[in-house]
């Protein structure tokens, strides 16, 4: 079955190339288009200060991550999860640009657009003229953001993943049953009432078994006549 990975990042900035450098990345697992519950989640240190404009998007902070591994430390282990899945990303060119970024100065291969879906596209190719952010389209599709008091990497992932299966047509969050479909952890099975269709007789008149006899003289030796001397069953 197809196996999907839907990813988020949060960084310092919104341009590698002036200095600026991923602080978390967030990947949920679909395959199928079913959420199996495997993640890759992790925050990394930046290696410089954190604007205020960015913490305030993100609430992650300088002394939070100092601690943190640089992105050399966990490259392998991201790539190793990727692997050659493709990658559902809302606006796509920006987490790419910042992970291809990183991976090109460890001297690792990059990931070419071919391997993202963007959300942001199939959104506004579904709903034109509306909102293509990932809270409108929560939104739209009753998708709850209660959590989503900061941008966070995997809860924006988790959520993207939500968006993404009501763009491809309907979701379900995981391999369980939904809870319209179970009750105490079993199917629930609803016998109906069998509906009794009584037999109904249409018996000919006199007039027509009269026409169908007069019908029945104008043919020379028909074989039912030979079966039914009377010409009826």
């Amino acid at each position: 079955m197809l196996r999907e990975i839907s990813l988020d990042t949060e960084t310092t900035g919104l341009d590698p190339n002036a200095g600026h450098k991923i602080v978390e990345i967030g990947c949920v697992e679909m395959v199928g288009h079913i959420r199996t519950g495997k993640v890759f989640h992790v925050y990394i240190n930046p290696n410089r200060d954190m604007p205020k404009e960015a913490e305030a998007v993100h609430g992650l902070s300088g002394e939070f991550l100092k601690d943190k591994p640089l992105f050399k430390e966990v490259a392998a282990e991201f790539v190793e999860f990727i692997g050659n899945s493709p990658m559902v990303i809302h606006n796509a060119a920006f987490d790419l640009k910042f992970i291809n970024f990183e991976l090109n100065a460890l001297g690792l291969p990059i990931y070419p657009v071919s391997q993202t879906i963007d959300t942001v596209l199939l959104a506004r190719k579904m709903f034109p003229g509306s909102p293509a952010n990932l809270d409108a389209l929560c939104r739209r599709f009753n998708i709850d953001l209660s959590m989503r008091t900061k941008h966070g990497a995997l809860l924006d992932a988790e959520l993207l993943s939500d968006v993404y299966l009501e763009l491809r047509g309907g979701r379900q969050s995981n391999l369980e049953l939904s809870p319209q479909a179970r009750t105490n952890n079993r199917l629930e099975i609803v016998e109906t009432s069998k509906i009794e269709i009584r037999s109904r007789k249409f018996p000919a008149s006199a007039e027509e078994k009269a026409a169908h006899a007069l019908f029945l003289s104008k043919i020379s030796d028909p074989i039912w006549k030979k079966l039914l001397p009377d010409g009826f069953a």
